[in-house]
C-alpha cells in the first residue's frame, strides 16, 4: 500500500507553462486550434460594423449580432454533446462548411439592403454553426492531463492498455485553463483590431469575409488532428465507457453557466459601447485599439493566473473575481476620454481572467470526462448568450442615450452574476473528495478546499 506521504502535492514540481507545453501531443492540437479559433473574435464586431453601415442603426446591428449569439448559445451545447459522443472531427467538418455558407449569405443580404427579418434568418445558422474550438481544445487538455485517454482506450482513467495514452499531470489542469484563457484573449486582441481595420479601411464586409475564410481553413486543419481527440462516449470500441450524462444535469454547471452570462455582458457591452464612443468622438479607428487594450488586460491577467500556485479554493476565487469585475465595471459609464477609457478598460480586462479561468477549472472537478466538451460549450454558450443580450441592450441604449448609457450594461450584468454566485456557491462543491479510483487502484489529486 502506498504511504500517504508519497502522494503529497509538495513532492510534485511547481505547475508552470513550461511543464504544460512539454506535455506529449500538446503541440499537435495547439497550433491548429489557435488558427481555428482566431475568427471567433471577429464575428460579432464584423456583424455590428457591416449592419450598422448598411442600416445606420446600432440597435439593428446589435439585434442581428444578438440573434447570432443566441443561436450559438442554443446550439453550441448540442454540438458539444455530439462531439463527446461521435468525436470532434465528425462535428467540425460539416459545421465549418455550414458556417462559411451562412456568413456568405448574411453578407450578401446585408449589402443588398434586405429587410431586418431576412438578416435575422441568416444570423440563425451563422451562430448555430460557429465551431466550438475553445471547448474542444479544453477537452483535449482534460484528456491529456486528467487521466482520460485519447483515442480508443480501455477506460476513462486508465493509464495503460492498448491504444491508451499515459496519464498526464492533473496538477497542470488550472495552468491549462489559464493558458487557454490567454490564448482566447490573444485572439480578442488581434481579432477585433483586424476586423475593424478591414471594415473601415477596405470594405464594410471585409471583416466578415476574412472571418469566414479563416474559419473554413482553420477548422478543417484542426479537425485533421485526430490523434489527440478525446475518447468518445460510444461503446463500439470494445472497452468500457463512462455512463453518458448531460453536463447540464450537474448543479454546478448550471450555476457556472448563469454566472458566465455576466462575463458575456462585459464582452458584448464593451464591443458596442466602445464602437459607439469612437463614433461619437469622430475617430472610429480607435475602436479596435480600445477593445484590444481591454482584451490585453484579460490576457495579461490570464498569464499571471496560470503561473500562481493558489492557496485559496476555486469557489472563493470565483466570488472574489466577480466582485473585482463588478467594481471595475462600475465606473465605465462616467469616463469620456480615450486615455481614461483605455486605462479603465485595461482594469476591467484584468478582472475577467481570474473569474473565467476559475470557472473552467471547476468543470474538471464537477463533470465526468464523457461530458466535458458539452460542459465547456455550455459555458461558452452562456458567454455568447450574455454577449448577445448585452449587444442588443447596449445598442438600443447607445442609439437613444449615447455610449455612456451602453456602458451600464457590463455593470448590471456582472452585479447580477455576483449575487447569483454568492447565493448558490455551495453547489460548486464537487461531490468527490479528491480521490479518483479506477480499475482497482487509486491516486490522490491535490485538492484545495475553501
Amino acid at each position: 500500500m502506498t504511504p500517504p506521504d508519497a502522494t503529497l502535492p509538495a513532492a510534485t514540481p511547481r505547475p508552470g507553462y513550461g511543464r504544460l507545453l512539454r506535455t506529449p501531443g500538446a503541440w499537435s492540437f495547439l497550433l491548429p486550434g489557435f488558427a481555428a479559433r482566431q475568427p471567433f473574435a471577429m464575428l460579432t464586431i464584423g456583424i455590428v460594423l457591416l449592419v450598422q453601415h448598411t442600416t445606420g442603426s446600432y440597435g439593428s446591428a446589435g439585434a442581428v449580432a444578438a440573434v447570432t449569439g443566441v443561436s450559438m448559445a442554443v446550439f453550441a451545447p448540442q454540438g458539444g454533446k455530439l462531439a463527446d459522443r461521435f468525436g470532434q472531427r465528425a462535428v467540425l467538418v460539416p459545421g465549418v462548411l455550414l458556417h462559411t455558407a451562412s456568413v456568405a449569405a448574411l453578407i450578401v443580404l446585408a449589402l443588398a439592403g434586405a429587410p431586418l427579418w431576412a438578416l435575422f434568418l441568416a444570423a440563425v445558422p451563422t451562430g448555430a454553426s460557429v465551431p466550438q474550438i475553445g471547448p474542444m481544445v479544453r477537452s483535449r487538455w482534460a484528456a491529456l492531463l486528467g487521466g482520460s485517454p485519447s483515442g480508443s482506450g480501455p477506460g476513462p482513467h486508465s493509464g495503460s492498455g492498448p491504444g491508451s495514452r499515459p496519464r498526464g499531470d492533473a496538477s497542470l489542469l488550472p495552468t491549462a485553463a489559464a493558458f487557454e484563457s490567454v490564448t482566447d484573449e490573444f485572439t480578442f486582441v488581434i481579432g477585433p483590431v483586424l476586423a475593424t481595420a478591414l471594415c473601415t479601411g477596405v470594405h464594410p464586409a471585409a471583416g466578415l469575409i476574412a472571418e469566414a475564410v479563416l474559419t473554413l481553413a482553420g477548422g478543417l486543419l484542426f479537425a485533421a488532428q485526430r490523434g489527440t481527440q478525446p475518447k468518445t462516449g460510444r461503446h463500439g470500441d470494445g472497452g468500457s465507457a463512462e455512463p453518458r450524462v448531460s453536463a447540464l444535469s450537474v448543479p454546478g454547471v448550471r450555476v457556472l453557466a448563469i454566472s458566465f452570462l455576466g462575463i458575456g455582458s462585459v464582452f458584448g457591452g464593451m464591443q458596442v459601447s466602445l464602437t459607439a464612443f469612437s463614433e461619437e468622438i469622430g475617430n472610429p479607428g480607435v475602436n479596435g485599439l480600445l477593445y484590444g487594450v481591454f482584451a490585453a488586460g484579460n490576457m495579461l491577467a490570464g498569464i499571471v493566473c496560470g503561473a500562481v500556485a493558489w492557496k485559496i479554493g476555486p469557489r472563493r476565487r470565483l466570488v472574489v473575481g466577480y466582485a473585482g469585475l463588478t467594481l471595475a465595471a462600475s465606473a465605465l459609464w462616467a469616463v469620456h476620454s480615450v486615455p481614461l477609457l483605455a486605462g479603465l478598460g485595461l482594469l476591467v480586462g484584468l478582472c475577467i481572467a481570474p473569474a473565467l479561468i476559475t470557472g473552467y477549472t471547476l468543470v474538471e472537478s464537477l463533470v465526468p470526462a464523457s461530458a466535458r466538451t458539452e460542459a465547456f460549450t455550455w459555458l461558452t454558450g452562456a458567454v455568447a448568450l450574455g454577449q448577445a443580450a448585452a449587444v442588443t441592450v447596449a445598442g438600443q441604449l447607445a442609439d437613444v442615450h449615447g455610449a455612456s448609457a451602453g456602458f451600464l450594461v457590463p455593470l448590471v450584468g456582472t452585479a447580477l452574476a455576483l449575487v447569483t454566485l454568492i447565493a448558490l456557491r455551495s453547489r460548486l462543491a464537487p461531490k468527490a473528495s479528491g480521490r479518483v479510483a479506477a480499475r482497482g487502484m487509486s491516486h490522490r489529486l491535490p485538492v484545495t478546499v475553501d
